[in-house]
């Protein structure tokens, strides 16, 4: 979980860790079914290395605004999505594909849509996901003839590290608040 008293307490980790983590079975099912109609794309126009430094700085970029726009305690994927459909945005721009663009487009606007209509939702996270996604695959733009460049694997695996470490730290910090008493 990021936000509350995690944010508070600086463990800025969390804007990584709580992507992975969900709030019940309705929460998953969304997530995954919205990652499995956009994962494959994003990883097959970017590569897989780009697609998951997408997929982590966008939900990093989502946390971080919500975290700094409100505070709430928040977990979830959908910062992270919202970024994929971005990504996916910038890339059929790019290319020129009207037809794709338009139906990227009236999916975000879609999804932006529910989240106002739903209680419970971290809009926050989503736009912040989405503008994460979209100055992620700028930044990205000028290397499609290198999609898994060294140097481009070498940072998704400082984000998979960065990740896996801000999971033993929340245990740490949990299991030593917890002792304490």
């Amino acid at each position: 979980m990021t936000g509350g008293i995690a944010w508070h307490e600086g463990w800025w980790w969390t804007i990584f860790t709580a992507i992975y983590l969900h709030g019940g079975l309705l929460h998953i099912f969304f997530n995954v079914m919205w990652i499995r109609n956009l994962g494959p794309t994003v990883t097959e126009v970017y590569g897989p290395a780009r697609a998951f430094v997408i997929f982590s700085l966008s939900g990093a970029a989502g946390f971080l605004i919500s975290n700094l726009a409100s505070g709430s305690p928040s977990i979830g994927a959908s910062g992270s999505i919202f970024g994929l459909l971005s990504a996916l945005i910038v890339y059929g721009r790019r290319r020129g594909s009207s037809v794709l663009t338009t139906q990227l487009w009236q999916w975000a606007v879609l999804m932006f849509a529910m989240g106002f209509f739903m209680t419970g939702v971290n809009n926050w996270a989503h736009a912040g996901g989405f503008g994460g996604g979209w100055v992620t695959a700028e930044a990205m733009r000028f290397s499609d003839e290198k999609r898994e460049s060294p140097r481009v694997q070498v940072l998704a695996l400082a984000l998979l590290a960065l990740t896996a470490a801000g999971v033993v730290m929340s245990f740490v910090k949990v299991t030593g608040a917890l002792m304490a008493g």
